[in-house]
C-alpha cells in the first residue's frame, strides 16, 4: 500500500523506540492499532451507507472509482497500449489500416 520495504520498517521501529522509549512503546502501538481499527470501521460504515443510499443499481460500486485518476484510467485508458492493431474492441470497431510512409492522406472536400 505505502511501498515500504523491510529496511524502512526497521528504521521506523528504531526511531519509535528512541522517541517513545521501550517502556511506553507497547502502549503507543496498542493505541495506534485501536485508532486504525476505528478509522477502518468508520470508512467501511461510510461505504456501506453510500451503497445502501444509492440503491441496488450501484451495488457493485467501488469507492476507489470515485477518484478522478482511477476513473479516467478505468474508463478511458483501459486497453490502450499505444499501438494501432487490427484487433476489434468491445464495440466491434477495427482500427483503420495505416498508410505507407510518405503517402498523403485522402481528402474529402465535402467533409469539411
Amino acid at each position: 500500500m505505502f511501498n515500504i520495504g523491510p529496511l524502512e520498517i526497521a528504521v521506523i521501529a528504531i526511531v519509535a523506540i528512541l522517541v517513545f522509549g521501550p517502556d511506553r512503546l507497547p502502549e503507543f502501538v496498542r493505541t495506534a492499532a485501536k485508532l486504525l481499527g476505528q478509522v477502518r470501521g468508520m470508512v467501511s460504515k461510510a461505504q456501506n451507507d453510500l451503497r445502501e443510499e444509492l440503491g441496488p443499481e450501484f451495488a457493485d460500486l467501488d469507492v476507489r472509482d470515485l477518484n478522478p485518476r482511477s476513473f479516467v484510467r478505468k474508463h478511458l485508458l483501459d486497453g490502450i497500449d499505444g499501438d494501432f492493431d487490427d484487433k476489434p474492441v468491445s464495440n466491434g470497431y477495427t482500427a483503420p489500416e495505416r498508410l505507407p510512409a510518405g503517402t498523403r492522406a485522402p481528402f474529402d472536400p465535402e467533409a469539411t
